[in-house]
C-alpha cells in the first residue's frame, strides 16, 4: 500500500474507512498516515455530507497522544501553506465566480481547532492554525463570507478566534465593501477597545463621504446610467431628488453600522450632523436615533451638544429623539438643564423636557418638579394634562399622597398639573373626592400665542347632545369641564390586591 492507494480511496465507496483505518493503526507510516489525513480533508461531499472531517476528527481523537505528535507535526505546516496561497482573481462580468480550493483546508483547519476533546494540544500549533485562519478570512474576506458551501461559515469562525480574528476588519471597511453591517457586528461583539475605536473612525469617515460633493459627484453617472437602462428621462429637478434620495438611502444603511459600534468618533460626526440645519430632517433624526445608548454622561461636550440641539427650535421629530436620548443619561447629569429648559416661551420644548424628566422621576421629587413649574402665563392646556398622566406612572411611594397639597395650593400652573392625574387615572369613584375643587377661582393658566395650548375643553351643550368648546378660566372651571367628565365615563377597574383610582399607589 502506497500513497497511490491512498489518493485513489478519496473517490471508493469503501475508501473512508480505510483512510480512517490507516490514520488509526501505528503499523503505518506518519507519512502515509499524513496523506491519509489529508485525503479525508480533500474529499468531495457524499450525499451533501462531508464525511472526512468527521472520520479525520474521530480518527485522530483516537490516535494516542504520542502517535498523534508526528501526524500533526506534519499535517499542520501542510494545512497552513494551502490557506496562505492567494485567493483565485474575480471572474470576468458574467461568468462564475473561480473554484476557491481552500476551504477544505479551512474547514479542517477550524475542525482540529474545535474538536472536543483537544486534538491539538501544543500552543504553538494552536496559534499557528489560528493565524492562518485569520489571515485567510481577511484575505478575500466578501467572497469568503458569502461562500455557502464551506462547512464552518465565516461568523462560527471569527467567534472562535475571538478578539485577534477582527483586529483586521476596520481596514476592510471602505468604501466598496458590501458587508459593512456583518463586519461592524462582529466588531462591536468580539473586538478589543482599540479595534472597536478604529472602526469607529474609519466609519465616521465614511459617513462624512456619504454625505460629501464628492460621493454626489461619484455617484452622478451611475445614477444616469441606471435611468438610460431603465429607460426613465427624469427632468433636471426630478434627477436631483433621485439622487438625494440615493444619498439618505445610502446615509442611512451606513447608519445601522454605526449605531451597532458606536465610538467617539461616530458620536462626535452624529451630533454634529444632528445639530446641522442644513442637514434634512429625516437625516438629523435618524443620526440621533442612531445614537441611542451612546451619549456619555461624563463627557460634557455631549451634554453641552444634545442640549444645545432642543434649544436651536428643531423640527419636532428631531426635538423628540434628541429628548429621548436625554432620557438615557442618568437623571443627576440632566436634571438641572432639563429644568432650565422650563424657562423657554416654547412651550413645547418645556412639555418634551418636563416628560423626560418626569420618566427619571420617582415620588419623591414631585414636590421639587412643581416648584419648578413656570407661571400660568404662556402656560399650555396639553402641558398640564401630559403631567398629570406622568406623575401618575411614577413610582416607590403614593402619587396621590404627595399630590394631595398641591391640588388647591401654589400657581394655577401647578394645581391643574396636579389635578389632571384624575384626567387620567380617576374613575366615576373619584367623583366626590373631586368636587371641592371644582369651585376654586384661582385664574386658570393662559397661552393664546399658539391655539394648540389655549384652555379650552369641549363639553355638552347645555339641553342639547351636540358638543362645544368651553373656554377655562378658572382652575376650578378645568376640574368641571376637563377633569370631571373623564372621571365620570371612566368605571373602575375590579379590585385585585392594587388600589386603583383615589387611592393608587406605586
Amino acid at each position: 500500500m502506497d500513497e497511490n492507494d491512498i489518493h485513489r480511496w478519496e473517490t471508493t465507496v469503501n475508501g473512508p474507512e480505510k483512510l480512517r483505518a490507516v490514520l488509526t493503526h501505528d503499523k503505518y507510516e506518519p507519512s502515509l498516515q499524513v496523506e491519509a489525513a489529508l485525503s479525508l480533508i480533500r474529499m468531495k461531499p457524499r450525499q451533501g455530507r462531508h464525511v472526512g472531517f468527521n472520520i479525520l476528527i474521530e480518527a485522530l481523537t483516537l490516535v494516542p497522544a504520542e502517535a498523534r505528535r508526528p501526524i500533526l507535526s506534519a499535517l499542520i505546516p501542510t494545512l497552513t501553506a494551502e490557506l496562505k496561497r492567494p485567493p483565485p482573481l474575480a471572474a470576468p462580468p458574467g461568468q462564475p465566480p473561480p473554484e476557491d480550493p481552500s476551504y477544505p483546508y479551512k474547514d479542517a483547519a477550524y475542525a482540529l481547532l474545535s474538536a472536543e476533546p483537544p486534538i491539538v494540544t501544543e500552543e504553538a500549533q494552536q496559534q499557528s492554525l489560528k493565524t492562518a485562519l485569520i489571515d485567510w478570512s481577511l484575505a478575500d474576506f466578501e467572497r469568503r463570507f458569502d461562500n455557502r458551501r464551506q462547512t464552518y461559515g465565516m461568523e462560527q469562525l471569527l467567534r472562535v478566534m475571538g478578539a485577534s480574528g477582527v483586529v483586521g476588519l476596520p481596514k476592510l471597511l471602505t468604501r466598496e465593501a458590501r458587508r459593512l453591517d456583518q463586519m461592524s457586528s462582529l466588531i462591536a461583539e468580539l473586538g478589543d477597545a482599540a479595534t472597536k475605536a478604529e472602526a469607529s473612525r474609519q466609519l465616521a469617515g465614511l459617513a462624512q463621504w456619504i454625505l460629501s460633493e464628492d460621493w454626489l459627484k461619484e455617484k452622478k453617472p451611475e445614477l444616469q446610467r441606471a435611468n438610460e437602462a431603465s429607460k426613465l428621462a427624469p427632468t433636471a429637478e426630478q434627477f436631483q431628488a433621485q439622487l438625494a434620495q440615493y444619498q439618505d438611502e445610502e446615509f442611512f444603511r451606513l447608519l445601522g453600522s454605526m449605531r451597532k459600534l458606536g465610538g467617539r468618533p461616530v458620536v462626535d460626526l452624529l451630533l454634529r450632523i444632528a445639530a446641522d440645519k442644513t442637514q434634512g430632517e429625516k437625516r438629523r433624526q435618524a443620526a440621533l436615533a442612531a445614537l441611542e445608548k451612546q451619549l456619555d454622561k461624563s463627557n460634557p461636550d455631549d451634554l453641552r451638544g444634545i442640549f444645545e440641539i432642543v434649544t436651536s427650535d428643531p423640527p419636532d421629530a428631531v426635538l423628540d429623539q434628541a429628548f429621548r436620548r436625554i432620557g438615557e443619561l442618568p437623571r443627576a447629569e440632566v436634571a438641572n438643564k432639563l429644568y432650565g429648559l422650563f424657562k423657554t416661551d416654547k412651550w413645547k420644548v418645556r412639555r418634551a423636557a418636563a416628560a423626560t424628566l418626569l420618566k427619571l422621576s420617582n415620588v419623591s421629587h414631585v414636590d421639587e418638579f412643581m416648584s419648578k413649574l413656570p407661571g400660568p402665563r404662556g402656560f399650555a392646556l396639553p402641558e398640564a394634562i401630559t403631567y398629570g398622566a406622568l406623575l401618575g406612572d411614577l413610582k416607590e411611594g403614593s402619587v396621590l399622597d404627595a399630590l394631595r397639597p398641591h391640588f388647591s395650593s401654589g400657581s394655577s400652573s401647578a394645581r391643574t398639573s396636579a389635578l389632571a392625574y384624575y384626567f387620567t387615572f380617576g374613575t366615576s369613584e373619584d367623583a366626590s373626592a373631586l368636587a371641592p375643587f371644582g369651585s376654586d377661582p384661582t385664574r386658570a393658566p393662559t397661552c393664546d400665542a399658539d391655539p394648540d395650548c389655549s384652555w379650552r375643553c369641549e363639553v355638552l351643550k347645555e339641553g342639547s347632545s351636540e358638543r362645544e368648546q368651553k373656554e377655562i378660566n378658572t382652575v376650578g372651571e378645568f376640574v368641571r369641564y376637563c377633569v370631571e367628565p373623564a372621571v365620570r365615563e371612566r368605571n373602575p377597574e375590579p379590585k385585585q390586591g392594587k388600589n386603583v383610582g383615589l387611592e393608587k399607589t406605586e
